[in-house]
């Protein structure tokens, strides 16, 4: 292009055109409050177990362990949603699935030997402190996900 001349429109950059199959858009519809979900408790596990882990690790590093590893699997859903594609669905599903054993493991744990939880976790009760978000997000994501092949 030379000076004066108009520019030649980018084809590649054209907004109408749809989105390659491999990243296929999972934020659409329900899809975007489960997003919204995700990013809440997310913020939430993270804020909580960072304070925690930093300041109270020793009365029950257990608990507070769990809610660090329940607050990246969050963030790691929140990621796989919003970047889409099939990757990072599938991605999503298996966390989903992991999320799910978790909060019932851990759930069923803190009903049966609470002594072992000093404190509670994201999980502790199927996710009571946290109004059972833990126990509904996962199913709600697995089942949202499968609609989204």
């Amino acid at each position: 292009m030379t000076f004066g001349e108009p520019p030649v429109p980018d084809t590649q950059t054209d907004d109408t055109a749809p989105a390659p199959a491999e990243h296929k858009r999972l934020v659409s519809g329900p899809g975007l409050l489960l997003v919204w979900l995700y990013g809440v408790i997310t913020v939430g596990a993270v804020s909580r177990s960072a304070y925690q882990i930093s300041t109270e690790f020793d009365r029950a590093p257990l608990a507070y362990t769990l809610s660090g590893v329940a607050a990246l699997v969050y963030a790691f859903i929140t990621y796989s949603l919003v970047r889409g594609g099939e990757t990072a669905r599938k991605a999503a599903r298996i966390c989903c699935a992991a999320e799910l054993a978790g909060v019932l493991t851990v759930g069923t744990w803190t009903l049966v030997r609470p002594e072992a939880f000093p404190d509670a976790t994201v999980w502790s009760d199927f996710g009571m402190g946290y109004l059972f978000i833990p126990v509904i997000l996962p199913i709600t994501g697995m089942l949202w996900l499968r609609t989204k092949r």
